[in-house]
Order: C-alpha cells, then structure tokens, then sequence
C-alpha cells in the first residue's frame, strides 16, 4: 500500500480547519496529520510532525502565513507549501513565490481542485495558476523597474564605473565635468540602494544593467 500524503492544515478558523480535514479524510491517499490556528503554531507542529504538505491561511494572528511559510522551510525545505487565501492581490501572490510557497488556491476552490492540488505539490509541481504567475511577475518588474529607474546618462557612467573609470576618467570620456559625473554618481548609488562604487559594480553585474 503506497504511502499516504501527509497534510497539516493552518487557518485560524476552527470551522475552516474542520471542513477540509473532514473532506480530505474522505481521499484514501492524504492523511491529515495536524492542525494549526496560527503561524507560530504551524511552525512549532511542521517541526514535530514534518508533514509533506501545509494548506497555509495567509491571514492568521500571532504570525501570518507568509512569515511562517519562510520559518517552516528555513528548517524544513523539503515541505511543500500551498496558500489557501480568499486574496489574489498580485502583491501577495508575488509575496507567496518569493517565500517559497509553491501553491495557491483561493478558498472558494472546488474539493478536487484542493485535492488535486495537494497532490501535485506532493509529486513536485507547482500549483499557481498561469494569471497568478503573470501576476507575480508584473510586481516583480514594477519593483525592479522603480528600483532601477536609471537614465540613459546614468546608464553611461554606471558602464564605465563597472569598467574601472575614475570620476575624472568618466568626465573625460563623456565630455561632461567631474562635479556632474559626482552627481551622476550619487544618484546612481540612491537608486541601487548601495554606498560603494564596488557594491554598485556587483549589482550592475548582477541585475544585467550594463552590457
């Protein structure tokens, strides 16, 4: 007999909690293991029980689903984490990808849908659906676009930064004067979010802003 999925489910709303264990008990393959009313909780019982998959409320006292996602596979990457919200904010989807949680599900979802969810996390994929992706990926381009609003002559001088180019050496190339390259300079660090030249090469380098 194959191994039964092991779920434990975290929401702060005891009816909620009672519902999808009496409706998962009814799936001969998924066992839940444990419950959990907040995100402390959840923490503490992912951490004794190590169950395969959490169905996760994003909104919980004490500590919400997205700070606990982060504690549990900090100690616990091998669990698989689906959200369980009545939200789809592409600000908290984008929140949910980037702490690792590899499901989403809005809690009007069909008893199969939850169930083939939780399956398929099991199994290794993810469950975000496609306009939930693109919804992540459009904060996570507004944020990188606000953050790295460079100008075309910021872009200049941050290239020849990377190169190796002094102040006087970039006013020479670009025909401008040092005061104006130090300004350039300045601002170029702002919007970097960095204090040095060399942490400004790094994330130049990293984030492909220079050719």
């Amino acid at each position: 007999m194959a191994e039964k999925i092991r779920v434990l489910i975290a929401d702060d709303h005891a009816l909620v909690r009672n519902g999808l264990m009496m409706f998962l008990d009814t799936c001969s393959d998924i066992e839940v293991v444990g419950q959990a009313a907040n995100g402390h909780e959840a923490i503490e019982v992912c951490d004794t029980l190590k169950p395969d998959v959490v169905l996760m409320d994003l909104m919980m006292p004490e500590l919400d689903g997205i700070a606990a996602a982060r504690a549990i596979l900090q100690s616990n990457p091998q669990i698989r984490i689906i959200a369980l919200t009545s939200f789809k904010e592409d600000e908290r989807i984008y929140t949910a990808v980037k702490a690792g949680i590899v499901g989403y599900l809005l809690k009007d979802c069909t008893p199969e849908e939850l169930a083939s969810a939780v399956r398929d996390v099991y199994a290794g994929k993810t469950t975000f659906p496609p306009e939930y992706m693109m919804a992540a990926l459009r904060v996570a381009e507004n944020r990188n676009s606000r953050q790295f609003q460079l100008s075309e002559r910021e872009r200049d001088v941050l290239l020849l930064i990377v190169r190796g180019f002094s102040n006087r050496q970039i006013a020479e190339n670009l025909t401008l004067g040092e005061s104006t390259i130090k300004f350039h300079v300045s601002n170029i660090l702002s919007k970097l979010g960095v204090a040095t030249r060399a942490e400004a090469v790094a994330m130049a380098i990293q984030n492909n802003l220079v050719e």
